[in-house]
């Protein structure tokens, strides 16, 4: 992947001039500020965290502790699972949909909450195999009757296509016998490895997988356009470094970055 190379000096500067606050009327946690944070993330923006990540922790010295799970979905690893269970983080990063239903639960923050990113949904093949044309509403549908096996993820995109798009396409009877929901793990990995024949996912849920190809964005007119949000846990033991990480995360220094990993940043956005 290329990155910028003034990139990481622009950073640093940027990180450095964050200072920890909190929402109106929120107590702050008094947490070293080079402590730990711990993250818990879904797919849709993890391959933009694996590489900012690791340059957050180099500018500020605070230690992340990083998990991962579906934003919805019911998989035991997915967040509301393991939030469930009682998992303790700091930080989310997840659908905008499901952070905003765990902040009317008293999970999150709810005037913590920053978007960071967009995504659409796209196709993946096996590395070498031809690439389907989807470009339009017909071809995409040419290419879902044509197709022997199809993966779709168990969050967001997944729901989407499973209980919506397939049946507005008239297509859910045909499709069912041939689909298969990827839980716990990314469609494209399923997809490279040979298990299905296309998959479906964010498109920066793809572009990061080793042996997979990407097809393309399904047609804008059958498109589910979704927004990744990160928030503060309300229980938050380490509010102040959460805050310096959203700060960092949604900051115009890291936009690039973010843009290369397939997400549309929304960096300075209202």
């Amino acid at each position: 992947m290329r990155l910028v190379a003034a990139l990481p000096l622009a950073m640093a500067v940027a990180i450095a001039a964050f200072t920890p606050s909190s929402g109106a009327g929120q107590a702050v946690d008094e947490a070293p500020a080079a402590g730990e944070v711990r993250v818990l993330t879904s797919g849709g923006f993890a391959a933009a965290y694996d590489v900012l990540g690791p340059r957050f922790e180099d500018a500020t010295g605070m230690r992340l502790v990083t998990a991962q799970g579906a934003s919805t979905g019911g998989a035991p690893d997915s967040i509301p699972a393991r939030l469930e269970r009682g998992e303790q983080f700091d930080v989310l990063i997840m659908s905008q949909a499901g952070l905003d239903d765990l902040a009317a639960r008293g999970l999150v923050r709810p005037d913590s909450r920053v978007d960071l990113a967009s995504s659409s949904i796209g196709m993946a093949v096996r590395e070498g195999e031809p690439l389907p044309d989807i470009s339009t509403p017909e071809a995409f549908r040419q290419a879902l009757l044509a197709a022997e096996s199809i993966g779709y993820s168990a969050s967001v995109s997944g729901t989407y296509l499973a209980t919506e798009l397939f049946p507005r396409l008239g297509l859910a009877e045909q499709l069912a016998p041939r689909s298969r929901r990827i839980v716990s793990e990314r469609v494209a990995a399923v997809v490279a490895r040979g298990e299905v024949e296309v998959g479906f996912q964010q498109v920066s849920e793809i572009l990061s997988i080793a042996g997979a190809a990407y097809a393309g964005p399904i047609p804008a007119a059958y498109q589910r356009v979704t927004t990744f949000s990160t928030g503060l846990m309300t229980q938050a033991r380490n509010a102040a470094g959460g805050q310096r990480l959203i700060d960092y995360l949604s900051s115009a220094a890291v936009a690039p970055t973010v843009a290369e990993t397939g997400l549309q940043p929304l960096a300075g956005q209202d």
